[in-house]
């Protein structure tokens, strides 16, 4: 059973911060400095959890009235297809329409695309590279 909440402690947050510096540094090579930034205290973080095990994180931020930018969204590789993604995601949603957010957008790696395709993110504009991975911008709209 996954249970997802938004970080409260800094336990949870290192949690979180835990599940990404396995996912995204260790897995994908992607440079520690590049994964922790100046977002990181202006941010909602979730963490996803097994009993006392963290297994998935994401991070939600406003950068401009009304439209919330998701981030940093991980799920280990072990735990991949048993739906940690959908459930972080469900919170993660559930919380920005709390906040007062009207729509969301993402960077996707290229690959999971199709994942936040049938959660009902569009993707626009091109293809770019960042952190040296393959991207695409997404949208949706909460209203």
């Amino acid at each position: 059973m996954t249970d997802v909440r938004a970080v409260e402690s800094a336990d949870e947050r290192e949690d979180a911060f835990a599940v990404r510096r396995t996912v995204f540094v260790e897995e994908q090579d992607v440079d520690e400095e590049l994964e922790y930034d100046e977002h990181e205290e202006e941010s909602i973080h979730f963490v996803a959890y097994d009993g006392d095990e963290p297994i998935g994180a994401a991070r939600l931020r406003e950068p401009e009235p009304g439209l919330g930018k998701v981030e940093r969204v991980a799920v280990l590789e072990s735990r991949r297809g048993e739906g940690v993604g959908l459930a972080v995601m469900n919170a993660l949603e559930e919380r920005a329409r709390g906040e007062g957010l009207e729509s969301l957008k993402l960077h996707s790696q290229t690959h999971a695309a199709p994942f936040y395709g049938r959660l009902g993110y569009e993707r626009y504009g091109e293809e770019f590279e960042e952190a040296g991975i393959p991207h695409v911008k997404m949208r949706k709209s909460l209203e």
